[in-house]
């Protein structure tokens, strides 16, 4: 994955994207977002595919444009998740904290 990373931020800077507004960027992610859901909705899973890709790109590129290191992002989300319990509850994880007790 590094070494993907590492090809995706360099061309992130080929094409000056990390000097650009980062707020533009999230819109990017954002609209990139909504194709996966159509894509997820009709069951296109190439598309869907392609789309999960399509994120991770602008998320890199975001973090290129605030000055964030995107693996070092990915790794305090995993630390903060690593040891959460809770269950799932039709189908979506809820946390413990968030479970009600009956």
């Amino acid at each position: 994955m590094n070494d993907l990373v590492e090809k995706i931020n360099q061309w992130v800077i080929d094409r000056n994207l990390h000097t650009q507004d980062p707020r533009i960027q999230l819109c990017k992610t954002m609209e990139e977002l909504g194709e996966l859901v159509q894509a997820i909705l009709k069951s296109k899973d190439a598309e869907a595919k392609d789309g999960v890709g399509d994120i991770v790109v602008t998320l890199i590129c975001l973090c290129a444009q605030k000055g964030w290191d995107f693996e070092e992002c990915v790794a305090l989300a995993y630390d903060e998740i690593k040891d959460r319990k809770g269950r799932l509850v039709d189908g979506v994880f809820v946390k413990e904290k968030d479970l009600r007790i009956e």
